[in-house]
């Protein structure tokens, strides 16, 4: 947005010797001495934490507004405001007045000027350590970054992904989709670009903001995001190029406002499934398929066409049961589907946290028992009866005709009242192995006893009050281990907190089959 307040807030010198030693990335917060999130203020250059740590920040604009009673202000104080700041990592611009993030500039361009000194401090930081960490890499490969483990030592290898401005609803999409194994190794398995096209051979492409729509490829930044993740070469990995691609393609996410993230994921997979469909960078899709043969030839689920690696992952098929209540003509419908979306269960919305003890528990169990159960149809949605040549009441009910390989299921937290949109906070629980979806099957009989249990991979958190605002995080389990990804921080965590957690977006990965289980 527009901010009018940079005249008046952004008055330190973009090269000002009061900005901390060190890589600003790195800076500690002034108050709690956190370096998670820090933010300077582009009025004194003090540096504190975001709203996501420990708030100092927002803490700071605010003690700034208190009228001073001792004496009367000049007229200098009165102007001076502290209301802008700027992220040190991802270094996108915020006015706490506004509440938004800024777009402009000053007319002496000094915020673009302050985000090119960062940067070269960013830059000269990084140039330092190179030969040191060189050397401790070239004496212990491993040793930076060891973690003990049960007992065990193991290599810590996460990496985050930096906060381009309010891009938190994309990180924890990316974190999760980059621990579904079958689906990540798939596009990291890809021929890189310059390994396609002859004429640029050799040569590393980027995408900037002065090419043009046809240079840009989905699946190329996609696959390229997806190999800087658990490399261990950086702490956090900065996905300006695949979110350049999104605002080329996906027109609605365009700007730094907060989004939703299940609509992202869909918006992501589709472009995916698309991009897939027709080819591109110069490898055909039959190619493709080729190189993923049992992916393709065990999917019968197609979205939109022919099957792809979206549709082999994620793909199912629903049969839609719809029975007239004034003839009984049936009529039966299979619809694709890529995730389930499901309603919480309106008794159960008031029960906010795990440890309340007011009324039962929901579980997951409960939100796909609401999903699958018979319902009538209301008066808004009566049902055409081809028998009866008209609309009749009638009830409809969902089974599961194919189950998919990843199943991915939407915990529908947001409702329209009449002008808003509401959050529905109530705790889910949720297993984090052997959920069993035998009962929801059309055919029941048909599936093998493993066929239908499904273990938890990765968790989409929703922190705050509205689809507007708040904050979104991912949990993900990588080689039996389980990850907190904030951003660009990444922590490592433990299954009781993972299910503590408010799911908003729950991944299950099919148990694959014993071999001694097959039938000979």
């Amino acid at each position: 947005m527009e901010c009018p307040h940079l005249g008046s807030s952004v008055c330190i010198a973009p090269d000002s010797a009061k900005f901390p030693q060190g890589s600003p990335s790195s800076w500690c917060c002034s108050v709690c001495r956190s370096n998670k999130s820090p933010w300077v203020c582009l009025t004194c250059s003090s540096v504190h934490c975001g709203r996501y740590v420990n708030g100092h920040a927002k803490k700071h604009y605010e003690d700034a507004q208190i009228p001073m009673t001792n004496h009367k202000k000049t007229e200098k104080q009165e102007k001076v405001q502290h209301t802008v700041c700027m992220d040190c990592s991802s270094y996108s611009t915020y006015c706490y007045r506004c509440d938004d993030f800024v777009v402009n500039d000053t007319k002496l361009g000094l915020v673009q000027k302050v985000r090119e000194h960062l940067q070269n401090l960013e830059n000269s930081a990084f140039t330092s350590d190179r030969h040191r960490k060189r050397k401790l890499l070239e004496n212990s490969s491993l040793n930076s970054k060891l973690l003990k483990v049960n007992g065990s030592t193991t290599a810590l290898c996460a990496t985050g992904l930096r906060n381009l401005g309010n891009t938190c609803f994309m990180n924890a999409i990316l974190q999760s989709l980059s621990n579904i194994q079958q689906f990540c190794c798939y596009f990291k398995e890809l021929p890189a670009v310059e390994l396609r096209n002859g004429k640029t051979a050799g040569r590393r492409t980027y995408h900037t903001r002065s090419q043009g729509d046809n240079n840009v490829s989905l699946v190329e930044e996609f696959r390229k995001t997806l190999c800087a993740l658990w490399q261990g070469s950086q702490t956090a990995f900065s996905p300006e190029s695949l979110f350049y691609v999104v605002w080329k393609i996906m027109p609605n996410f365009r700007g730094y406002q907060q989004q939703d993230a299940h609509e992202f994921m869909r918006y992501l997979l589709d472009h995916l499934h698309l991009e897939l469909q027709g080819g591109f960078n110069g490898v055909s899709r039959s190619v493709i398929l080729q190189e993923n043969s049992n992916l393709s030839a065990s999917n019968k689920c197609c979205i939109n066409g022919a099957s792809t690696v979206v549709t082999a992952i994620f793909g199912g098929i629903l049969q839609n049961e719809v029975n007239c209540l004034i003839c009984g003509t049936e009529s039966r419908k299979f619809d694709p589907f890529l995730d389930l979306s499901l309603d919480i269960p309106s008794q159960f919305r008031n029960k906010r946290t795990k440890n309340q003890e007011s009324g039962p528990m929901c579980t997951l169990r409960d939100c796909l028992r609401s999903f699958t159960d018979l319902e009538e149809l209301d008066e808004t949605e009566l049902y055409m009866c081809h028998k009866c040549k008209k609309k009749q009441k009638s009830t409809k009910k969902f089974w599961i005709q194919k189950l998919p390989k990843v199943l991915c299921l939407h915990l529908k937290r947001f409702h329209w009242t009449a002008y808003l949109r509401n959050k529905v906070d109530t705790y889910v629980e949720f297993p984090l192995r052997g959920l069993d979806m035998k009962c929801y099957l059309l055919e029941p009989e048909n599936s093998g006893p493993e066929s239908c249990l499904y273990d938890l991979v990765a968790v989409v958190v929703h922190h705050g009050s509205g689809v507007g605002s708040g904050h979104y995080t991912a949990y993900a389990a990588h080689e039996g281990r389980w990850f907190h990804f904030n951003d660009s921080t990444v922590t490592l965590t433990d299954e009781e907190t993972v299910g503590k957690a408010k799911a908003y977006i729950l991944f299950y990965v099919e148990r694959q089959a014993k071999p001694g289980a097959e039938k000979l």
